[in-house]
């Protein structure tokens, strides 16, 4: 590696453009990339750093333009993880993403003996939750021991900061990572041991001075690997999301009735699959691009004492709450490894790989933090 780090940033969208621009303020030679070339420009102009037009599914050209940096940043839907992990490691470049599907980030971690061989970090679930959500509940976890471990708490949200429409709920981020949480099976720790739980089931009232009461539900991904690495060691481990009330039995119904199926219909002379369907319409007729907020609570609860930290985080005028703490995780950690910080070599999702503290030290400088609560 050159003593400028190169980083290549795939996907111009909300959270790859802050992911940009934290690592040209951080000292990164940067290539924002993007199918649409005009997106990927206007970042570049916006930030001073280059811009490629690619197409993540040719993994042939992405292959290419990885072989020319250091380090890659995903900022692309969770589907094409697999296949860009596997080019990164071929081409001897540090990899990161934000993961959020447990399926998908398993066959990325099968990825480890070839990630060590190459010399490069392999490092999933690099945002929110998956991502510094778990990283700090593995901290208070490690600031237990050896107290017998009775619970683990991680509730995250990304809401408006005002309700909007029956759902009060805005797009924050590609609808169809939102409907991926909401179908697929959770993964907890109970009664010491690892389960699946239905999504959008669960629920509680969360309290929350200025925006509460919430409702928290489970939804998947959010544990990332935990649940497998704390088997034995904790007791009980789950992930819920916070929501404004009412919005997660919104869901609920609609996975009910099936508009999660992914399998074709033929309605009325079309062929269709439910999903496609909703996800189109998700995208059309939700409201996006108001001010949000994104809350974070973590509680450990060990040997009949509990502590929690608690994260609040706004729009900052440029960025998101939902970018910032989404891009800032996977940039932060990004820079660590490539300085040599951290000098993990293979494929671990990122509570495995992060320091809580060195972490929010960084995020600190962006004004990410978190605080006892």
């Amino acid at each position: 590696m050159s003593l400028t780090p190169h980083t290549l940033v795939l996907g111009a969208g909300i959270v790859g453009t802050a992911a940009a621009w934290d690592l040209a303020r951080r000292g990164h030679n940067i290539t924002i990339a993007d199918a649409n070339v005009e997106v990927a420009a206007a970042a570049a102009d916006e930030f001073g750093i280059d811009h490629e037009q690619i197409d993540v599914g040719d993994i042939a050209a992405v292959g290419q333009a990885m072989e020319r940096h250091d380090s890659v940043i995903a900022a692309v839907p969770y589907l094409y993880g697999a296949s860009l992990s596997a080019a990164a490691t071929n081409a001897r470049c540090h990899y990161f993403d934000f993961g959020g599907n447990p399926t998908i980030v398993k066959e990325q971690l099968r990825l480890n003996a070839s990630a060590v061989a190459n010399d490069v970090a392999v490092i999933p679930d690099c945002g929110l939750a998956p991502g510094v959500a778990n990283v700090l509940a593995a901290g208070l976890i490690d600031d237990t021991s050896p107290e017998v471990v009775e619970d683990v708490q991680i509730l995250v949200g990304c809401l408006p900061q005002e309700p909007v429409g029956s759902l009060q709920y805005q797009l924050a981020f590609y609808p169809g990572g939102l409907i991926n949480e909401y179908a697929e099976p959770c993964e907890v720790v109970a009664n010491g041991e690892t389960r699946t739980v239905d999504p959008l089931t669960r629920f509680e009232q969360v309290e929350w001075d200025r925006w509460g009461p919430l409702e928290a539900f489970s939804t998947a991904g959010g544990t990332s690997t935990m649940c497998q690495e704390y088997e034995g060691i904790v007791q009980e481990l789950e992930y819920k999301t916070l929501r404004y009330p009412g919005h997660g039995r919104a869901f609920q119904a609609m996975r009910e009735l099936g508009l999660f199926d992914t399998q074709t219909r033929h309605i009325a002379n079309v062929d269709i699959a439910p999903r496609s369907l909703l996800l189109d319409l998700l995208a059309e007729r939700l409201p996006s691009g108001a001010p949000d907020i994104v809350l974070v609570r973590v509680t450990v609860t060990a040997g009949g004492s509990r502590t929690s930290l608690q994260m609040e985080d706004f729009h900052d005028g440029r960025f998101s709450a939902l970018a910032r703490t989404t891009a800032f995780p996977a940039t932060a950690l990004c820079d660590l490894v490539v300085r040599g910080d951290i000098k993990f070599r293979g494929a671990a999702a990122m509570h495995t790989v992060a320091n809580r503290d060195l972490l929010m030290r960084e995020l600190t400088q962006v004004g990410v933090v978190a605080v006892p609560c």
